[in-house]
This record gives C-alpha cells, sequence and structure tokens, in this order.
C-alpha cells in the first residue's frame, strides 16, 4: 500500500505516511492518489481546493472551521517543520474538545487528515515552513470560525511559548464554551 495509516487518539483524525522512494539523487513519493486515500482510509471523499501558505517561525495559524460548508482537510508540510492540530467541536462525539497534536515536517512528509467538525491549526516550529493542504469543501469566510489557540478548556500542549505570532482574528477567537460547534 502506497500509505501507511495511523488513528489517532481522536479515532477519526488519521496520519498518513506514504512510501518514500529515495537514493543519492533525492526522493520521490505520490503525496495523493484518490484511489489509495480511499482503499487505505475507507474514506469516500472529493477535494475540491488546494491552498498553500508561508509562515515564519512561531506563527501559530488557527484553530479555524467552517460552521457551515464544513471542510474535510488533507494538509502536509513541503518546506519546514510544524505542530499541527486537531480539535473536535462536534458535541455529539465522545471526544467532543478534545485535541490530537502531531509534527508535519518535509523531512518526515506526513500527512494529517482532519475530518469535517474539526478545529484545525498549526504553530510553525523551523524558520520557515510551507504548509499545504486540500479541502473538502470551499472557503466560505461569512461561515469561518475560530476557537481560541490557548483556551484552557481544550488545554493544548502547544511546543512554544505564550506569545505564538497570531493574526487579529486568531487572538479574538473565542473559547469552547462561547463558539459555535457542531450538532
Amino acid at each position: 500500500m502506497p500509505y501507511t495509516v495511523t488513528q489517532t487518539r481522536l479515532p477519526e483524525v488519521l496520519i498518513l505516511e506514504p512510501k518514500v522512494f529515495g537514493d543519492a539523487r533525492g526522493f520521490f513519493y505520490e503525496s495523493f492518489n484518490a484511489l489509495d486515500f480511499a482503499q487505505c482510509t475507507g474514506l469516500d471523499v472529493q477535494f475540491v481546493q488546494d491552498n498553500h501558505s508561508k509562515s515564519a517561525k512561531g506563527v501559530l495559524r488557527g484553530l479555524h472551521y467552517q460552521i457551515q460548508h464544513p471542510q474535510g482537510k488533507l494538509v502536509r508540510v513541503t518546506q519546514g517543520e510544524v505542530f499541527d492540530v486537531a480539535v473536535d467541536l462536534r458535541k455529539s462525539s465522545p471526544h467532543f474538545g478534545k485535541w490530537e497534536g502531531v509534527v508535519l515536517s518535509a523531512d518526515n512528509k506526513r500527512q494529517l487528515w482532519v475530518p469535517p467538525g474539526f478545529a484545525h491549526g498549526f504553530v510553525v516550529l523551523s524558520d520557515t515552513a510551507e504548509f499545504l493542504y486540500k479541502t473538502t469543501d470551499y472557503y466560505h469566510p461569512e461561515f469561518e470560525r475560530s476557537l481560541l489557540w490557548s483556551d484552557p478548556t481544550v488545554g493544548i500542549q502547544w511546543p512554544v511559548g505564550n506569545a505564538p505570532l497570531l493574526a487579529a482574528k486568531d487572538a479574538a477567537a473565542l473559547v469552547l464554551e462561547q463558539v459555535e460547534v457542531f450538532p
């Protein structure tokens, strides 16, 4: 199989590790193949948008989600290293309010599947990082919401100090008891 798939503490959040072919010239791997993804994960999803960001060390983006048109995300890093986080915002889930964090890097080539109904964010650990992700729905800014990265109820153990670099909307995000959540 082209991927090794590992469940996390949040069973729907999956780590995918591709089969990498390398030698003295460099490496090659398929970063995505719809048939292999479906076979390895058991998921039947259609990706409609690709996004690419570059951020400096200490930048924390998130925790974002769309309350309508929720997006599943398949995320990876092509340069540098990040600590990537998913938070379950499905009120009916036994894992509501729980989080999972995974180091993704250009070196480990891991990918993370973040299902719809989860908030997502990451912090850059290297000098810079380039972050790519596929989404299962289009971006709808009017439905975007943010969960506060430092919400003590959620208790994410970010591997950074108390002062990451934040966008204004992320600094003003709400805590779990105040955000809109999924049924």
